[in-house]
């Protein structure tokens, strides 16, 4: 892709872990600027579909083109995968990165996690999961690096897990989606409540988290801006730098968060925290 002098390029398919027989793989939208700031993109699709190429053209190149140097990753899709694989995943990407950016040329000793929706909370748990074995896997090997990240951008994405994964009996019957289900590995309301009680963002605040950037739009109608806005409360009640802003008119997955303006604000935040 090219742009003047904001040309990236491109490198796909590139290989960081195997698990259970299938690879796992990154893309790198590099940034042209020399020694720009590197975050890692959680894509999203409910923990059930979705993959690394999904938001490249109109997210993640547009990113890049803004002078911060993007990495998508895949991860093991729900339900075949049950959590914690896909934050192990996620960990042994960041350790790998961390272990080869010297001879890819990416400063990675300080990172960013950038998510969307069901990649958002995965990203936001990686960053408040530092030193929890049972969280940290051992994806990809390299366990001699670090997987703690520098900042966080958070888009419409879930904090509170278990409320998000509560129904009433009609809900229940209606809603078309359960993500959280999956997720767990679980239908059972009790059983999943349970499951979802300490993986709550919100239960994993402390004043050591890494500034966060969240997003959300005031009408989503699958993750609503509520939960976005209690985990701003809640670092903020921690004393940890952190910046929400509610899009106006916007939906889940809106083309407001893609527009030109958005995306570069973000690259803006991002670069002022990892620079």
């Amino acid at each position: 892709m090219t742009g003047g002098a904001r040309a990236i390029t491109i490198e796909r398919d590139v290989a960081y872990a195997t698990v259970d027989g299938a690879g796992l793989c990154l893309d790198i939208y590099r940034s042209a600027e020399q020694g720009a700031p590197v975050v890692v993109y959680v894509h999203g699709g409910g923990w059930t579909r979705g993959d690394k190429g999904a938001d490249g053209d109109k997210r993640l190149a547009p990113l890049a083109a803004h002078g911060v140097t993007v990495v998508s990753i895949d991860y093991s899709l729900a339900p075949k995968a049950v959590f914690p694989q896909q934050l192990h995943d996620l960990k042994g990407a960041v350790r790998w990165l961390r272990t080869h950016g010297a001879r890819l040329g990416l400063a990675t000793e300080r990172l960013g996690v950038w998510g969307a929706s069901a990649g958002a909370y995965l990203g936001s748990l990686l960053a408040l999961s530092e030193g929890d074995s049972a969280l940290e896997g051992e994806v990809g090997g390299n366990l001699e690096q670090s997987s703690a990240v520098q900042a966080v951008v958070h888009w419409f994405g879930q904090a509170d897990l278990e409320t998000s994964a509560s129904r009433s009996e009609l809900e229940a019957r209606i809603l078309p989606f359960r993500f959280e289900a999956d997720l767990l590995g679980t239908t059972d309301p009790a059983e999943l409540a349970e499951r979802a009680r300490g993986l709550s963002l919100l239960s994993r605040v402390s004043p050591q988290a890494p500034p966060f950037l969240i997003a959300h739009g005031d009408r989503d109608r699958i993750v609503p801006p509520s939960e976005g806005l209690s985990l701003h409360d809640a670092l903020s009640r921690a004393g940890v730098r952190c910046r929400f802003e509610l899009l106006a008119g916007a939906g889940h997955e809106d083309a407001e968060f893609d527009s030109p303006a958005t995306l570069a604000a973000t690259a803006a935040w991002l670069r002022a925290v990892l620079g």
